[in-house]
């Protein structure tokens, strides 16, 4: 899963870097209006967290104007400012939570969590476990359950299965999965998502990751 970090504050973005790597989250991170808008154009994000305060620009602004273009992508504000008529603006402007500062990681982690659950269509999962066609990602500690079998994946493995486990059935080109495994700037590696996807039906089996050729994967999970 992809995020969008949009905050001014350099310590406040440092610690979230560390926590939303550690929760398998590929975050690409700018202080600047301008820049946050080109990059929703550019990529496509499973959630936003905008800070309210930019030194070019205003985040109401940019919900309202991403909205409007028919940008559905989840969005967090997040604010210093407390006054219940300004979480109403914010609602107002398209935002789907507020989080006001200071806050923990964890219940940020937590809210991000439900908003891609529910953007996916996944209200009826619990906070912590990801399952389809019996394979069950717990997303807290990064492992997957097959039948009786428990692996641990690595950092890359954990973000490809949820990819799949969010959009099961679905066909999903090599270039969106690879948009989602990296950075907006990162050097990325031609053969990632075929090397990843060999080690996933390693631990899931060969019939749960199908591979469309030319076009694609679409994920069966277990096939009985």
């Amino acid at each position: 899963m992809k995020l969008l970090l949009v905050e001014d504050n350099p310590l406040l973005v440092a610690e979230l870097e560390k926590q939303l790597k550690q929760a398998g989250y590929i975050t690409d991170v700018t202080d600047k209006a301008i820049e946050a808008d080109y990059l929703m154009k550019e990529t496509d994000y499973d959630c936003v967290i905008l800070d309210i305060g930019l030194p070019d620009g205003n985040g109401l602004s940019l919900v309202t104007k991403w909205r409007e273009r028919g940008i559905n992508t989840p969005v967090i504000m997040l604010t210093a400012r407390s006054q219940w008529h300004e979480k109403v603006e914010g609602f107002n402007a398209g935002a789907d939570d507020y989080l006001g500062k200071p806050f923990h990681a964890q219940e940020l982690l937590a809210r991000i969590q439900a908003l891609i659950h529910r953007a996916h269509g996944r209200v009826n999962s619990s906070s912590k476990q990801l399952c389809y066609a019996g394979v069950n990602l717990d997303e807290n500690e990064q492992k997957v359950t097959v039948g009786e079998h428990i692996y641990e994946l690595t950092s890359m493995e954990f973000r490809l299965l949820k990819i799949f486990l969010m959009s099961p059935k679905k066909l999903l080109s090599k270039q969106q999965l690879t948009d989602k495994l990296y950075q907006f700037d990162d050097e990325k590696e031609s053969n990632v998502v075929e090397v990843y996807v060999t080690h996933l039906r390693k631990k899931l089996g060969k019939t749960a990751i199908e591979t469309r050729r030319g076009q694609g994967y679409i994920f069966h999970g277990i096939i009985e």
